[in-house]
């Protein structure tokens, strides 16, 4: 008998399905992978299984019986994506794994503290920061605390929702081990839902692909994997970008019926396409501190960017990799002079961006843009597409009246893959991957040199991803764009980047050509984040 059996299970949120008569299940001491891209109903399935949904807007049918019977409260636990989310901002992470401790298991204060210091050190939380707030501990450690919540109660099955998407590799990979060795020492099963076929392969028994709301494929992981039988399976694993093969497009897949497949006979990235006409930016010596007050008096500066210089040739990329923390995102903003620099020089076309007075600079910030990571928060929600692609317009004067401006608008829609209807849509009424593509044609309403890309695809499902990527690299063959890569991915960067700087703690540690780096990385520091990618240690 399995420990968990879902059949025929439905969800639907206000008489919309989310999920179509889903069936799997999961065999005792074992891990199951639920995989598929956002809208798949994979979240959904899990938030069925643990009784979370709303009962007012939805409606669940099917059956989801555990052990043989119906689902108990604490034999079933559950691990969120983003922690910051999950966990109370107001209280210290002490009280809160207490409050789930002294509520399920009658532990009074005293023993629920203990145990709590029992539970941080099995997860690898230092015990002094049990009195610690969320907001005082890094990401890993926040998921960590998550963990120790999860595994309070002694659950015989953990689901984890996502628990490693927004984490960098090396975390990454230290809180899969962690989930590993819990579930061995605890003998639980687990629930693993996740968009990224890359970690299936490390941690999953069995596998089910779903995609709206159906089931595509399931299987043992390593059949599912080597030999996968259904053409959306089979794109999934095809469109992520590796460390391997470099071709110049990714295959994608449409948002409805159909797998796309790249043209054959394009060029490699090494191929002589990317063009290469001389040095566009030079950076020399940059700095960034930023000044932390400590008590009433005493102060400390914090040194994000520290001595980076590099050169950016024009139509290439750079791409900047490192974890959080390492001051990639700190050095983009700094170059376009969206934080004030501490010392050093940016020089475009021979002339100092930093040291440039406002009025000189205004002619150079139509000519560096920057794409961020989050087009939802940096869109803005009460205007539409059209409008988004206009204001740039009319305060640079670009377009000779309002209707000159609108073509203008409708011809960046097009040559960012949107149709002209979308001109008149809001931003919520756009996929994830949409939202970029309306992101990166603002950029292009002033025709610039230079794009900065900070993460702008991390938040991306793999086929998404994908297609965004082909955009990029199709819009610098086309108009000779360079880019400032900047990613935590470190197999995106591979795909896109001619030459990969790595940074740590505000640092240059190694800056060499994409080919030599990846093969003969240097530095201890970039040997590490290599060999924690799946597959690649």
């Amino acid at each position: 008998m399995n420990l968990l059996e879902v059949r025929e299970l439905r969800v639907a949120f206000n008489g919309v399905a989310a999920v179509k008569g889903v069936s799997f299940s999961v065999p005792h001491n074992a891990t199951v992978a639920l995989v598929g891209e956002s809208g798949s109903g994979k979240s959904a399935s899990a938030l069925a299984v643990m009784g979370l949904l709303d009962p007012v807007s939805a409606t669940v049918e099917g059956s989801i019986a555990f052990d043989g019977s119906a689902v108990r409260g604490k034999d079933i636990a559950m691990i969120f994506q983003e922690p910051m989310s999950s966990l109370n901002p107001v209280f210290t992470v002490g009280a809160q794994i207490g409050e789930v401790l002294r509520v399920h298991l009658n532990m009074s204060r005293a023993q629920a503290r203990q145990r709590t210091l029992e539970l941080l050190q099995e997860v690898g939380v230092p015990e002094d920061r049990i009195d610690a707030y969320p907001s005082q501990l890094s990401g890993g450690q926040q998921q960590r605390v998550m963990i120790a919540m999860a595994i309070a109660c002694e659950p015989r099955l953990l689901i984890a929702d996502e628990p490693t998407t927004a984490l960098d590799v090396t975390v990454q990979q230290q809180i899969l081990e962690l989930i590993a060795r819990l579930q061995r020492r605890r003998a639980m099963s687990m629930l693993f839902i996740t968009h990224d076929l890359g970690l299936v392969a490390q941690i999953a028994d069995h596998v089910v692909v779903m995609r709206h709301g159906e089931v595509r494929e399931a299987g043992p992981a390593q059949q599912v994997l080597t030999a996968p039988q259904d053409a959306y399976t089979r794109a999934l694993l095809q469109c992520r970008p590796t460390l391997g093969e470099q071709p110049h497009r990714l295959p994608v897949i449409p948002v409805e019926a159909g797998i796309h497949r790249p043209p054959a006979g394009r060029l490699s990235m090494d191929s002589g396409l990317r063009r290469n006409d001389g040095v566009v930016l030079e950076v020399r010596n940059l700095n960034k501190h930023f000044t932390q007050r400590q008590g009433w008096f005493a102060k400390r500066q914090f040194h994000a960017v520290k001595d980076v210089s590099f050169t950016l040739a024009r139509g290439q990329t750079l791409g900047v990799v490192g974890e959080s923390g390492s001051g990639k995102t700190t050095l983009g903003l700094t170059l376009m002079r969206l934080q004030q620099a501490s010392s050093g020089s940016v020089l475009f076309d021979g002339r100092d961006l930093l040291s440039m007075p406002a009025h000189a600079f205004q002619a150079y910030k139509r000519r560096i843009q920057i794409i961020f990571q989050n087009p939802y928060a940096s869109l803005n929600p009460r205007f539409t597409a059209g409008d988004i692609l206009l204001e740039p317009l009319r305060i640079h004067r670009i377009g000779a009246d309002e209707g000159a401006r609108r073509a203008i608008a409708l011809s960046l829609l097009d040559k960012v893959g949107l149709p002209a209807a979308a001109y008149g849509r809001y931003p919520h009424e756009f996929s994830g991957g949409q939202r970029q593509r309306i992101a990166i044609a603002r950029c292009l309403t002033l025709q610039p040199e230079i794009l900065v890309c900070d993460e702008s695809v991390s938040a991306l499902d793999v086929s998404v991803q994908a297609q965004v990527l082909n955009l990029l690299r199709d819009l610098q063959d086309e108009l000779g764009l360079s880019y400032i890569f900047i990613s935590h991915d470190l197999a995106v960067v591979r795909y896109m980047a001619d030459q990969v700087m790595v940074m740590r703690q505000g640092a240059v540690v190694e800056l060499a050509d994409a080919d030599t780096l990846y093969r003969h990385p240097q530095h201890p520091y970039t040997q590490a984040l290599l060999s924690a990618i799946p597959g690649n240690g």
